[in-house]
């Protein structure tokens, strides 16, 4: 039976189709004779119990720089929807956490996907904290001295914002580095959350590996190579992706955390995984089903609205 999905996005016309997971994700909903409906966060609105958004029709086709056609917009009950898919891109801020406080309102009856609160409470870099014997050694702070003693430990470490993306501001730190006082005093004037402090993976330089889970259940990766001058693999970023396959310990990885990918919501889910190492779990937004497809692997889109279409009947 066909569905009305709304789509919060970033604006659609500034996307680039190529890559972009939720433009895969449209483009089967309609497929599937689904009616789309797409806006941005910021026209969410509340008011008393109902929550409305001013949303256009909308319609897609694979070609780039004529990808698609919205209609007149028109107020929405969101409550009116059978899906709403959540796929606006980080920052994961106090808006975006605001946005997940809304969607939340609209469960049981309408599905959003991935799940609002499962969103907000497994923010990327510290949801994977409950897997610390997954992952290469990391600190969550910001107080120098612990800082300083996890780099002795460890000696190389890399530097990133607790909810930073895409590669944004990350560093690569000696054990003796000059740079460290200035970086140190640059992430305390611009980041006021802690820090994601990681020992340095040698191995990324042969590739970070996103895997791709739907409803907790492995189902594609793709090998991101970063370019020869940089330390991030981010395809964003300039690092390019490879076909690969998932190795048993990968696999172990993927079955571990399934169950709790499911219990919270959580349908469509990327982690990145670098030496067999896990170090993040992505689930705002996650992207790789065009790259995936792209390298002659499954066309992921149907199996998450699979998915989708079966726990809407279950409503």
């Amino acid at each position: 039976m066909p569905l009305t999905v709304a789509a919060q996005m970033d604006p659609i016309a500034q996307i680039r189709i190529a890559g972009d997971s939720t433009f895969a994700l449209l483009l089967e909903a309609q497929a599937r004779g689904h009616r789309l409906l797409h806006y941005t966060p910021d026209r969410l609105r509340l008011s008393g119990a109902r929550l409305e958004v001013m949303a256009e029709p909308l319609t897609v086709k694979d070609v780039a720089g004529d990808h698609f056609r919205l209609g007149a917009p028109k107020l929405v009950d969101l409550a009116t929807m059978d899906v709403v898919l959540l796929r606006q891109d980080p920052p994961f801020d106090l808006a975006y956490v605001a946005t997940t406080h809304m969607l939340e309102r609209l469960q049981p009856g309408t599905l959003v996907v991935n799940d609002p609160r499962g969103v907000r409470d497994a923010p990327e870099k510290l949801f994977v904290m409950n897997f610390p014997d997954l992952m290469p050694p990391t600190l969550i702070a910001r107080d120098r001295d612990a800082i300083e003693a996890f780099r002795a430990e460890h000696g190389e470490i890399v530097m990133k914002p607790l909810y930073g993306a895409g590669g944004q501001a990350v560093f690569k730190v000696a054990r003796k580095d000059m740079n460290f006082g200035s970086l140190f005093d640059l992430f305390s004037a611009s980041f006021r959350e802690p820090w994601v402090i990681q020992k340095f993976l040698p191995a990324v330089a042969e590739g970070d590996k996103r895997i791709i889970l739907v409803e907790g259940e492995a189902m594609g990766a793709v090998n991101r190579v970063p370019a020869p001058d940089d330390l991030r693999s981010n395809m964003v970023r300039g690092g390019a992706a490879k076909e690969t396959e998932l190795t048993p310990k990968e696999r172990a990885i993927c079955q571990r955390i399934g169950p709790e990918l499911r219990r919270r919501g959580l349908v469509f889910v990327g982690i990145d995984v670098i030496d067999g190492l896990l170090t993040e779990i992505n689930v705002t937004s996650p992207t790789g089903i065009r790259a995936v497809k792209k390298l002659g692997g499954p066309d992921l889109a149907v199996a998450i609205w699979d998915v989708i279409e079966a726990r809407r009947k279950r409503r």
